[in-house]
């Protein structure tokens, strides 16, 4: 008993030791506005929220192009493939309810039904009737439920390492694993040490020279965004319900993309997802789970000629 008590007791030492060391606080989107919104961004007042947009490329398009990005993510996953797109589409980028620059909603709910409802309430206030959902992950997951929840205004989908299926035995990142453990997740409402953050980056890239500082600086300082880490921790725990059994039911067009060495979805998902919704189309490029940032030409080229 003596021999437990003292390692548990060493544990909780090292637990605070930790704390002490690596905890910060929450910055206030004030403070990150000025570092990652740029001369294209806008903000929408929508659901309580101030949601961060970005709306490019050729306004008199009816059927434009809305980018949802993946968990801890934001609209920045998206800039190279919409230089490419919006000479030739209207592009719209988006932080999505409970990250980055939007940051939490009011309403504390982030499950499928919130998205569309999200998705249904965006599209209105920009006035499109129809539109083409491309989703990365997370934002895959959303897409596809979206196309579930309103068929009629979704022509077209895009799924890029989606999630949906249950897991496959991937190894994923450290990130994903610490905020998946049950106790220990708790920390990171006021842990976030950047060499997390590029540990878990250099997971999602084949090639992990394309991790800058830059990019750990972003992606650090947004996790930190007042009220992102509950949301993250939040979501993690389990607020996402979706039924994979009911994508037979989708009709959209669709077409699939996947990275050939993805560590957190398993390129073997592509083929559940072209199994299952008839008639899609799909391309495997030899990358991890971003393809849309290792090589974004490839993706929107692709992309263009599925929606032209």
């Amino acid at each position: 008993m003596k021999t437990i008590a003292k390692i548990l007791g060493g544990f909780v030492v090292v637990i605070i030791a930790l704390f002490l060391f690596f905890a910060e606080r929450d910055r206030p989107v004030e403070e990150l506005i000025p570092l990652y919104a740029n001369k294209d961004s806008k903000f929408m007042p929508i659901m309580g929220m101030k949601v961060h947009y970005r709306d490019e490329g050729v306004a008199t398009d009816t059927l434009p192009l809305i980018l949802l990005h993946g968990m801890s993510s934001s609209l920045n996953t998206w800039d190279n493939v919409a230089l490419y797109l919006k000479r030739y589409k209207r592009v719209i980028s988006l932080d999505l309810p409970g990250f980055a620059l939007t940051g939490p909603s009011p309403e504390n709910n982030y499950d499928f039904p919130y998205y569309s409802k999200f998705i249904d309430s965006f599209a209105t206030r920009l006035k499109i009737k129809r539109f083409i959902l491309v989703g990365n992950s997370m934002g895959g997951a959303i897409t596809w439920n979206y196309a579930l929840h309103n068929p009629s205004r979704l022509a077209k989908m895009v799924l890029i390492d989606a999630a949906g299926y249950p897991k496959k035995g991937e190894s994923g990142s450290l990130g994903f694993k610490l905020a998946s453990t049950p106790v220990i997740n708790n920390l990171l409402l006021y842990v976030t040490p950047k060499s997390l953050v590029r540990k878990s980056l250099e997971s999602i890239y084949a090639d992990q020279s394309k991790v800058t500082d830059e990019q750990v600086e972003r992606f650090h300082d947004i996790a930190i965004r007042e009220g992102n880490r509950e949301v993250a921790l939040q979501i993690f725990k389990g607020s996402f319900h979706g039924d994979y059994k009911r994508i037979k039911e989708i009709k959209t067009p669709t077409f699939v993309m996947w990275g050939a060495k993805d560590q957190l979805i398993s390129v073997d998902n592509s083929a559940e997802f072209m199994k299952d919704i008839k008639g899609s189309q799909g391309v495997i490029f030899n990358v991890g789970h971003v393809p849309m940032e290792e090589v974004p030409f490839d993706v929107a080229l692709s992309i263009y000629k599925f929606v032209r």
